[in-house]
């Protein structure tokens, strides 16, 4: 795709025309090609708060956990095609109904309001069912609100939303479905931003950076609300959406306090599993695992909304201090990952060995920034021994810059 259609990606403004495709094999993936984009509009929104505001959109720390658990979302798409299209082809292949032209325009569209529709069902039950909401409570585990907060998402909740679009498979080609999975996920980008305010009339339809952030606040008017991916119109329908109000404040509303991007995948499982063995009976305990977060015994299903921690205003995020030549060195390296990981998913025909090598030392080294932005004392000798076998690797050849330019200066 040229650069102008992926950009227009990013905002589902690229029509029928240029995105229909005959087969799964023709689609681009528009995700992977976008990541310059994020790059980009991430500065630009860095530029934007500072002159609005005189102050960054966001923190350091905070910014490379969010880069960290985006990436750690995407290494599983390195290994093998996403469960959302080996699922969606087997039920075409073996249960249409019938088949949808899929070069009309009526197709591409009903596909936009199909694939939103199930995104705001699957968005809503990752709310209110506790095991789903494990999953699904990474990419709200941020304290901060921007463009790197869009980023930041969960390993393993893929493997449960693909259940809620194989009704389509009855009926919708998969080379449409292919595109309208990645223009939804891109759309939610942009929406992940302060520096804009309001859209006018645009409010009443689509999803929005204001609508969004009600989404994303921990204040008790905001929990539960607007679940929409791209259109606001589900929340509208079904009783879900709240305008935004009083100021926002950001996060869980019992904050995880870590960067590290593997501690955030797994803490809440563990808090799952702990309170599953210590509730007694059988039923209570199924419940601990299908009700809402909030559920106790005794309590209605999704738990007592004057139990949400009331906001005082004078909340203060999780900040460990660090040096700043600490956090000038986490840049460097966190860009130097995402040079690797670019590079990783543009590469054909690595062997699995060097694939599977690869990808461990990504996950190493993101849970060593994580442990170095905490200031851990244990962070140092493990980034010691990060560095010494990322060298090993490079010289092997196990690991190389996508920018030839810079083989010697990833050494360094």
């Amino acid at each position: 795709t040229a650069p102008g259609q992926q950009l227009r990606a990013l905002f589902y403004a690229l029509p029928p025309g240029e995105s229909s495709f005959r087969t799964v094999e023709e689609v681009p993936d528009y995700v992977q090609k976008s990541i310059p984009f994020f790059i980009v509009f991430i500065g630009l929104e860095f530029a934007v708060s500072w002159v609005q505001k005189r102050k960054p959109s966001g923190r350091i720390n905070d910014g490379i956990s969010s880069l960290s658990l985006g990436i750690l979302s995407r290494l599983p798409d390195v290994l093998f095609r996403s469960v959302d299209l080996i699922s969606y082809i087997y039920i075409w292949n073996n249960y249409r109904l019938f088949e949808l032209p899929w070069d009309s325009p009526w197709t591409w569209y009903l596909t936009l309001l199909g694939v939103d529709f199930a995104y705001y069902c699957f968005h809503r039950i990752s709310h209110e069912v506790n095991i789903l909401w494990a999953a699904h409570q990474v990419h709200h585990s941020s304290e901060d609100y921007n463009l790197f907060t869009a980023l930041r998402q969960s390993v393993l909740q893929k493997y449960t939303s693909w259940i809620f679009n194989l009704p389509m498979a009855l009926f919708i080609p998969p080379s449409v479905f292919a595109v309208h999975l990645q223009f939804n996920l891109l759309y939610q980008f942009w929406i992940h931003t302060e520096v804009i305010t309001k859209l006018g009339p645009l409010e009443w339809i689509l999803n929005t950076p204001s609508h969004h952030r009600v989404h994303h606040g921990r204040n008790p008017y905001c929990i539960d609300k607007n679940y929409g991916g791209t259109l606001i119109i589900w929340d509208r329908i079904f009783g879900t959406f709240e305008a935004e109000d009083a100021k926002v404040v950001y996060g869980l509303t019992h904050p995880v306090n870590s960067f590290d991007p593997i501690m955030l995948q797994l803490r809440p499982l563990a808090h799952i599993w702990n309170t599953f063995w210590a509730t007694p009976g059988f039923c209570n305990k199924l419940s601990v695992i299908f009700k809402g977060p909030g559920w106790g015994p005794g309590k209605p299903r999704l738990g007592l909304p004057e139990e949400i921690p009331e906001i005082t205003g004078k909340e203060v995020p999780f900040n460990p201090s660090v040096p700043g030549y600490l956090n000038c060195y986490a840049v460097v390296h966190s860009a130097v990952m995402v040079d690797l990981f670019i590079e990783l998913g543009s590469v054909m025909m690595l062997s699995q060995a060097t694939t599977l090598l690869r990808i461990a030392f990504i996950i190493l080294s993101l849970t060593s920034f994580g442990l170095l932005m905490e200031n851990r004392p244990t962070a140092g000798i493990l980034e010691i021994i990060r560095c010494l076998v990322f060298v090993g690797l490079y010289r092997l050849g196990y690991i190389r810059s996508q920018f030839s330019s810079l083989n010697y200066a990833c050494e360094v």
